[in-house]
């Protein structure tokens, strides 16, 4: 059964190297600890606020077994 996780992050000026591979760790967590078989596909998107980007969303669609 294909699933999907978002996983969600504040990114702050020149912290950004830290906070990415934080978000990394955290994905790699989950799939480590739900059996993940096969990720299907990840996405990255950005969130804003007064023109500035504030935050990263990632989205897996994956399946267990």
């Amino acid at each position: 059964m294909i699933k999907v996780k978002t996983f969600t992050n504040e990114i702050r000026v020149l912290h950004v190297m830290k906070e990415l591979a934080e978000l990394d760790a955290q994905v790699n967590t989950f799939i480590d600890k739900n059996n993940v078989v096969k990720v299907v596909s990840v996405s990255d998107s950005c969130t804003s606020g007064d023109g500035n980007t504030i935050g990263i969303i990632r989205v897996m669609a994956y399946e267990t077994s």
